[in-house]
């Protein structure tokens, strides 16, 4: 018997030719059914692995972004720029302050403050004694064997005096010329409200902060005054236009001070976002509004662009291209430092926290004792034990987020890196004021000086209009310069009103 040949098993018999070409043929298509069955699964584990890359990548995209908000959602007014009105949630914010070691209230030796009895009262009430109380005797005839006394300090019944001026006429014996009297210059109408009505309806709504409506309705109520919105309007405009050179006395003295405190904030005029500006001293203020915020608005504005001191600021860009020299707030990097601390649990950061607190206590103690500068020793410690904290911290910085697919600019970086590299860097403007007493720790100045502008955008919402947005940062900058020299706010107001206002020292 002849022997065939199979591909798998070699040599066989007992088949013939047309049997061997049937069995080639189905072993082929089995081969290429295997064949095939190979090349779909290989398919499909690269599906699943390009489907496994693309979910590992949306994995990381998600992390990343649970980890944006959770950042975001920890922010509040002990660890950022936000104000305790943006505190959410039930929690309370804890304070930078540390608890001090002594007991709450006065402390011992504090002179306190209590209402202190007058020589002279405005008016006597006597209590006598009609009739004994034992015997019922008339006792109205009777010496006075002593007395003790009591007063009582309130205010009279609020109303309006009504002063009325006549102008007489007269005729010359001499030349029988008839000569009438004048007029004061501030009595301008037949019927008019006087200079201090005027001051305190001004007061209420510039430094109060009262709605024109309400301002109204309050002098109505309290003094029986009907006064109309126009009339508070003008009033407003003549008192700021009186002002204007008193602002421009405060604009070039802000110009020549050794430490000048900056800040913004955001505010609406007509329904637009706007910003006002701050300049301050411990004793001048000036506001501006503008429809920037950077450089633009600094430049319109004037104070920077001539000013040759120190620059206290919260490091916003703009301020760093002048010429002057710059100081960064350090309460806004003891806030950042501690939401890196409780966020990301950055244990340099509660390092360097500490540092600078000491630094600022350092300081505050040196002026208390009168020095003009710390020892330089201490300087120079204080100044090595900064850069070794920060070169410490360099290798436990998170890395810095995957940048987004598709995405174009500059890549988002790690917070705890920005904060790192700001202080790294800017270490001569964060550190000066251990190098020059005269620089606070902190811009708290600016701060507080622009603080209640916030409050009138809480009350009034936005300014109704340009004129008079720049009448309220006028008026309300000549007020708080003239209360930080210690003036009465509703003298310095009429003295405006009348348009001979008082001018604050330089």
């Amino acid at each position: 018997m002849p022997l065939h040949f199979d591909l798998r098993n070699g040599y066989s018999s007992g088949m013939d030719k047309d049997q061997e070409i049937e069995h080639l043929r189905v072993e082929k298509i089995q081969l290429q059914e295997h064949v095939h069955l190979l090349q779909a699964k290989v398919a499909l584990q690269a599906h699943l692995l390009t489907q496994q890359d693309h979910l590992q990548e949306q994995v990381e995209q998600l992390t990343q972004r649970v980890q944006e908000l959770e950042a975001r959602l920890s922010k509040d007014s002990h660890n950022s720029h936000l104000p305790p009105s943006s505190d959410r949630f039930s929690r309370q914010p804890k304070s930078l302050r540390k608890k001090s070691e002594k007991p709450s209230g006065g402390q011992h030796g504090h002179p306190g403050r209590h209402l202190m009895m007058v020589a002279q009262p405005d008016d006597v009430i006597l209590h006598a004694p009609e009739f004994c109380s034992s015997c019922q005797q008339d006792l109205t005839a009777q010496p006075v064997l002593g007395s003790c006394r009591r007063q009582v300090f309130d205010l009279p019944l609020p109303r309006i005096l009504v002063t009325e001026h006549q102008v007489q006429s007269k005729r010359c014996p001499g030349c029988q010329q008839v000569t009438a009297g004048v007029f004061p210059q501030d009595v301008s109408a037949p019927a008019q409200y006087g200079p201090a009505l005027q001051a305190t309806a001004v007061a209420l709504s510039q430094m109060h902060l009262l709605p024109d409506q309400r301002v109204c309705q309050v002098l109505e109520e309290m003094m029986g005054v009907s006064i109309s919105v126009g009339s508070l309007h003008r009033w407003i405009a003549r008192c700021a236009q009186h002002l204007h050179p008193i602002e421009a006395a405060i604009k070039t003295a802000l110009q020549q001070a050794r430490v000048l405190h900056q800040d913004e904030t955001g505010l609406y005029v007509a329904g637009k976002r706007h910003w006002m500006h701050v300049s301050a001293t411990s004793s001048l203020t000036h506001y501006a509004v503008h429809p920037k915020r950077g450089r633009e608005a600094m430049d319109a504005i004037g104070i920077a662009p001539h000013f040759t001191g120190i620059s206290l600021h919260d490091g916003w860009e703009s301020y760093q291209g002048y010429l002057c020299e710059h100081a960064l707030c350090n309460v806004h990097h003891l806030r950042e430092l501690t939401w890196l601390e409780e966020t990301f649990a950055q244990s340099w950061a509660s390092d360097l926290k500490a540092l600078l607190q000491e630094m600022k206590r350092a300081t505050d103690q040196a002026r208390c004792d009168g020095q003009l500068q710390l020892e330089n020793t201490l300087q120079h410690d204080f100044v090595q034990r900064y850069e070794t904290l920060l070169r410490q911290a360099e290798s436990s910085l998170p890395p810095d987020p995957l940048p987004k697919p598709g995405k174009r600019g500059r890549r988002k970086r790690h917070p705890a890196r920005c904060l790192w590299d700001r202080l790294r860097t800017s270490q001569q403007q964060v550190l000066r004021f251990i190098h020059n007493l005269a620089v606070p720790f902190d811009n708290s100045q600016a701060e507080r000086d622009i603080r209640m502008v916030k409050v009138q955008q809480k009350v009034s919402g936005c300014f109704r209009s340009s004129a008079g947005a720049d009448a309220f940062c006028r008026i309300r900058g000549y007020i708080s310069t003239m209360r930080k020299q210690g003036h009465a706010l509703l003298p310095v107001l009429e003295g405006a009103l009348a348009g001979y206002p008082i001018s604050p020292a330089f």
